[in-house]
């Protein structure tokens, strides 16, 4: 089984190649590479070349949404797995989803891995890319261990293809990319997708969104890590926070003051959410949030 696995960059040269190493060196297939160009500066040709990357280019900063949705529309592949430039892919990942997708016998999934390091598994193997320790990061794969769960870490994911264009992909009014999974899961919920897991045996090293949290500084972005203007948005395009959408719709993972990832056990497809006493007054909140931001 094949992937079209789509990443987007944007001047991370450096971490972009440690990436596409580790999807060469630790895949089970062969899969299809695409990557996202934001900005004016080229990568090189003989790396493009030499991994068989199919590319696509914006001369701007088009940010996360935008470049994954353009680099999906190259995908030949039945499946679109996303995942940022700072990911370092451990062997097995690929392995694990084609076991689940041929188990689930539906289209109708949204399914993620499992982070390690700046996620849900705390095991620290550098920083950096200056101090990664690649060689200690898989003697111990087969020891960081961790259970499937419900609801997802976002990236990586996998969706059919069918699907992800039903849906059409991400919404790119999340410029440059936070809100935008909370919104595509909800875009996915809206068109009966029940299946929100996360599988603890597909496992990626993260670096902590170097991309993502860099300070854009072109005409279409406001310099901040644009958290609070995702969050905005998700609250008046969808009547309720993403914090309400991930406790109640998704019952999923949950970060603790210590910035610690807690998660539930997978137990099954999720259900409508429980419209008891908690629901209505996390509800009431949003309202009155979507009310004040409103004037």
């Amino acid at each position: 089984m094949r992937f079209s696995i789509v990443i987007p960059t944007f001047n991370n040269l450096d971490y972009l190649k440690l990436c596409i190493k580790s999807i060469k060196k630790n895949s089970k297939f062969d899969h299809e590479i695409i990557i996202h160009n934001n900005g004016k500066e080229e990568l090189p040709s003989n790396f493009i070349e030499e991994n068989k990357i199919t590319y696509s280019k914006t001369d701007y900063n088009a940010g996360i949404c935008e470049g994954v949705n353009l680099g999906a529309k190259k995908s030949t592949t039945d499946y679109i797995v996303y995942a940022h430039d700072d990911f370092y892919f451990l062997p097995g990942w690929d392995v694990v989803f084609k076991k689940e997708i041929e188990n689930l016998k539906t289209n109708l999934f949204y399914l993620s891995g499992t982070m390690v390091q700046n996620g849900q598994v705390d095991f620290n193997c550098g920083e950096n890319i200056k101090d990664f320790d690649e060689e200690k990061l898989l003697l111990n794969n087969s020891k960081i261990d961790y259970f499937d769960f419900q609801g997802s870490t976002w990236a990586p994911h996998v969706i059919h293809k069918e699907v992800w264009n039903k849906v059409g992909g991400f919404s790119e009014e999340f410029f440059p990319g936070t809100g935008s999974d909370p919104d595509l899961n909800m875009k996915l919920w809206n068109i009966g997708v029940r299946i929100f897991k996360g599988l603890g045996k597909s496992k990626v090293y993260h670096f902590g969104s170097i991309v993502t949290r860099k300070k854009f500084k072109d005409d279409k972005t406001v310099i901040t890590e644009s958290g609070s203007k995702g969050g905005k948005i998700f609250l008046k395009k969808w009547g309720f926070s993403i914090r309400f959408f991930t406790k109640h719709y998704l019952r999923g993972c949950k970060t603790t003051k210590f910035k610690r990832i807690l998660c539930n056990k997978y137990d099954g497809p999720l259900k409508n959410p429980q419209k008891n006493i908690n629901y209505f007054l996390d509800l009431i909140k949003d309202k009155f949030k979507l009310f004040f931001l409103n004037i």
